[in-house]
């Protein structure tokens, strides 16, 4: 069907610290098969100006690797999920990613950092099943363009504790 979601596979390496959930990507992103594709979300450049002087690689493989460089993987709580359009809220019959197989793999992933509020609420449902133990886990705003309360000076004030300490 065609309202049917499937996340991208992790951006890890055995490095990483801080793990960053979304929570499903959306349409443009799904279309261009890139986490955070579409062009108004503020993920890529607020990451650039926290971990490299403000410089937002254009290639999506280099954008990665700056996460990668700075010890942060990149991945879903949602591994399928139905949803028409991109909405969070929109989201339904949701099924989970193995998080709990990840972090066994990765057990220095120390802290994990929701990009929105359905990315918590479903982590939380998923931890209720399957407890991360040793896990810190914060809910941070979300970076889509549809969270127009937080500007991106706002999102890089709360955000840069969180993946620079």
């Amino acid at each position: 069907m065609s309202d049917v979601c499937r996340c991208f596979a992790p951006v890890a390496d055995e490095n990483c610290r801080i793990l960053i959930l979304g929570s499903m990507p959306g349409g443009r992103s799904l279309e261009l098969q890139q986490y955070y594709g579409h062009k108004n979300n503020r993920f890529w450049r607020m990451m650039a100006e926290l971990l490299n002087n403000g410089e937002l690689p254009e290639d999506y493989e280099k954008r990665k690797q700056m996460l990668l460089r700075s010890r942060i993987a990149l991945w879903d709580v949602i591994a399928c999920c139905r949803r028409e359009g991109s909405l969070d809220s929109a989201i339904r019959e949701e099924e989970y990613n193995d998080l709990q197989g990840f972090l066994a793999e990765r057990p220095q992933i120390k802290r994990i950092c929701c990009n929105g509020g359905k990315s918590y609420s479903a982590l939380q449902k998923y931890c209720r099943r399957h407890p991360l133990n040793g896990v810190e886990i914060l809910a941070m705003p979300s970076t889509s363009p549809a969270n127009a309360r937080w500007n991106l000076k706002n999102l890089k004030e709360k955000w840069a504790p969180a993946i620079l300490n």
